[in-house]
């Protein structure tokens, strides 16, 4: 349970993200969550890994389906919306109440979501796309959290938002996360040569 100063705090989060989308097409808020909840999320995707639970993303959904190292290479772990591990259950509580607060603000009548873990080898990356499907509309936010610690843009792995004529640079630092509209921002994940890069990834959606 989380306390009315905690609550404040919050939805001054929430109102930034909101007021990047509007203005900027994009909202980046850093330490959206604390940095024991950050590492806490971090040491289950590090176990997922190393347990070998975590399988390579595809492109496409359903029959058109594919894996296809030339466009993305990372591998991936979803995120159960009833998960009982501890950390994973404040992650989704927390997105939860940011439905909320963007349903009631905005009007936008989301009513599902789905997030995983997102593990890039060195060297790997995500060319530039939407995450809009052709088959299904109904992604309408994307959302992505960063796990990196200690991360520096010396080590790249920068996020590359195509905004109007603009490319726009976001680094992965632990804690910051990146939201923005499904089916209108083209963006791209490049590659850090040298270290792995972690995140969790995911959508708000319109479920009919």
């Amino acid at each position: 349970m989380i306390n009315e100063a905690q609550l404040l705090a919050e939805e001054q989060q929430f109102e930034l993200l909101i007021e990047g989308l509007l203005n900027n097409e994009y909202g980046v808020c850093d330490n959206f969550f604390t940095p024991e909840e950050i590492s806490g999320l971090r040491e289950n995707l590090q176990t997922y890994h190393q347990a070998g639970q975590m399988y390579p993303a595809g492109v496409g959904k359903n029959f058109d389906f594919q894996k296809n190292a030339e466009i993305r290479g990372d591998v991936i772990y979803w995120i159960d919306e009833d998960s009982k591990n501890a950390v994973e259950a404040l992650f989704i509580e927390k997105i939860e109440r940011f439905i909320a607060y963007l349903n009631a603000t905005c009007y936008t009548g989301i009513n599902d979501s789905e997030f995983h873990y997102a593990y890039y080898e060195p060297k790997s990356f995500y060319k530039r796309h939407l995450d809009q499907f052709k088959s299904d509309r109904g992604r309408r936010f994307s959302m992505v959290l960063y796990l990196n610690d200690n991360w520096l843009e010396e080590d790249g792995g920068s996020l590359s938002l195509y905004i109007g004529d603009e490319t726009l640079s976001v680094y992965p630092m632990g804690g910051r996360l990146v939201f923005f509209k499904s089916d209108e921002t083209e963006h791209e994940v490049h590659a850090a040569p040298n270290r792995p890069r972690i995140s969790i990834a995911g959508w708000l959606k319109v479920k009919k």
